[in-house]
């Protein structure tokens, strides 16, 4: 385990060289992203980075429309705009079709605590403390979230995480019951720190706080410790242990608005970050299309699609996820 942690923070601190060019693309890596698959591509232009999707690494079965992946790109392109700024670049995202370009213009470096937070945001899929977030550190988490084209709610309040925590185990539940999710989802756990190092994405069972075992054991147990009773209990903890949940809804149901609502996730997260504050996805009830009609109308938004439910809280860290190499994701 000490040989991964610390390869992870290794990597997290790479750059391709010492060039500008190479940290900014290393921070837009470390975005947020779906079962870790890092579905993106960058290529750098003269004054600009492009973002494109990469459809070879797409989830089709926990995401047929592809709204995650797109998501993700969101998260990758807020990076990015976020880590320009100290570098002497101002940075503007540009949707082009399911491309990103981020503008690049010289500007004035400057410190950002949003930066500093890139290498250290995690998911962290554990129980949290249980304790309360103050008012004032969620009035600065809406606000880092606020975006052009997304709402943002916040449910701090039992009952409501309550009626949140229903809706996860009825998703949960059916996708525990489609052996085409379970075999995508296994496809991209990571069960050994080998594993996990050889691949450089997915999902490394210690980064859910999941014990790391020989290989062939971990796949034994999989089959066996994978049921659906368990990982409904453990979401019935997780939430109850959790500060509040956030619902993040995009005006259209299109890939310019996922885009938005990664980009105000990432910022939400990465402010979580700063304040200390910890979060992880519940995202079950938008990813059973028979759910998500009924979550939006709980929402009293009926016309909407709801894009991402995250929970928040304090809990320690866990283990950190690693990426790919900057080479491995330029064209």
């Amino acid at each position: 385990m000490g040989s991964y942690t610390e390869e992870a923070a290794r990597q997290r601190a790479l750059t391709s060289g010492n060039s500008a060019r190479g940290d900014l693309l290393r921070m837009a890596t470390l975005a947020a992203n779906g079962h870790n698959t890092q579905p993106w591509m960058f290529r750098f232009g003269k004054d600009k980075v492009s973002i494109l999707p990469d459809f070879t690494r797409r989830t089709e079965v926990v995401d047929p429309d592809d709204h995650h992946l797109f998501v993700s790109l969101g998260c990758a392109a807020e990076n990015l705009i976020i880590a320009a700024q100290p570098l002497g670049w101002q940075a503007t995202a540009v949707t082009n079709g399911t491309q990103i370009d981020v503008m690049l213009a010289s500007a004035k470096a400057a410190k950002s605590d949003l930066r500093q937070a890139i290498p250290l945001r995690q998911s962290t899929r554990s129980e949290y403390d249980g304790q309360q977030v103050s008012a004032s550190d969620i009035a600065l988490l809406k606000s880092a979230a606020s975006q052009e084209g997304v709402s943002v709610l916040f449910f701090t309040d039992r009952d409501a995480r309550e009626d949140i925590l229903e809706f996860v185990v009825e998703g949960n539940s059916a996708q525990m019951d489609d052996p085409a999710f379970v075999q995508e989802l296994r496809n991209w756990i990571r069960f050994t720190p080998d594993q996990a190092m050889q691949n450089g994405d997915g999902l490394f069972a210690a980064c859910s706080g999941n014990p790391v075992v020989p290989g062939w054991i971990a796949e034994r147990m999989f089959g066996l410790m994978f049921k659906k009773r368990t990982e409904n209990d453990k979401y019935r903890n997780h939430i109850r242990s959790s500060a509040g949940v956030a619902v993040f809804v995009g005006n259209r149901e299109d890939p310019e608005h996922w885009i938005k609502v990664g980009q105000s996730f990432q910022r939400f997260a990465l402010q979580a970050t700063v304040l200390g504050i910890r979060n992880a996805h519940i995202n079950q009830p938008i990813e059973v299309p028979r759910l998500r009609g009924e979550f939006a109308r709980w929402l009293k938004m009926p016309d909407t699609r709801p894009d991402l439910i995250v929970r928040f809280g304090r809990a320690p860290a866990l283990p950190m996820s690693l990426r790919r190499p900057v080479a491995d994701v330029t064209v």
